[in-house]
């Protein structure tokens, strides 16, 4: 199984704010940071607001944060929140369906995934905070194909 694009960006997004929990952080800040289309991503911002997983701020100087710490907010709940459905094969056709096996035991696996993103909240996907902010620090100015500016953050500014 495969999480789709959009369930990867809106655990980037919670991960980026849960990084700079201190400020507000704009959706360009984020798109330009992972090199993420601008639009695709007000879609998945906003769909988090509606979820309540974040807050929105508009107007100049706004921006968004999480709506709650991060290890309050289960990466199942996110999952669950952003994905369609969790069918792992389409059975309901199928000539064999009211006597395979097959069907339980894909909604088994599809169950014990979920209970596995359930033990891990936003704030278990980053241990340590210091090389996720280099990390980014050096990838953003690669990632959107410009050179370092002086407004930059720096590495050490990206963390608490």
């Amino acid at each position: 199984m495969r999480l789709t694009r959009y369930t990867d960006y809106a655990l980037r997004v919670l991960i980026h704010l849960a990084l700079h929990e201190d400020r507000l952080v704009s959706i360009a800040e984020i798109a330009r940071t992972y090199d993420i289309s601008h639009n695709h991503l007000m879609k998945v911002v906003n769909a988090l607001a509606r979820d309540g997983f974040i807050d929105t701020v508009r107007g100049r100087g706004g921006g968004m944060r999480l709506n709650r710490p991060a290890n309050e907010i289960r990466v199942g709940d996110v999952v669950r929140r952003t994905e369609e459905g969790f069918e792992l094969a389409e059975c309901s056709g199928c000539l064999l369906s009211p006597a395979c096996g097959l069907t339980h035991v894909l909604r088994e696996g599809a169950s014990a995934m979920l209970q596995v993103f359930d033990a891990y909240t936003i704030a278990d996907l980053f241990k340590d905070r210091a090389d996720i902010a280099r990390l980014i620090a050096s990838a953003a100015p690669i990632a959107v194909g410009r050179p370092p500016s002086p407004h930059d953050p720096a590495p050490e500014d990206l963390v608490e």
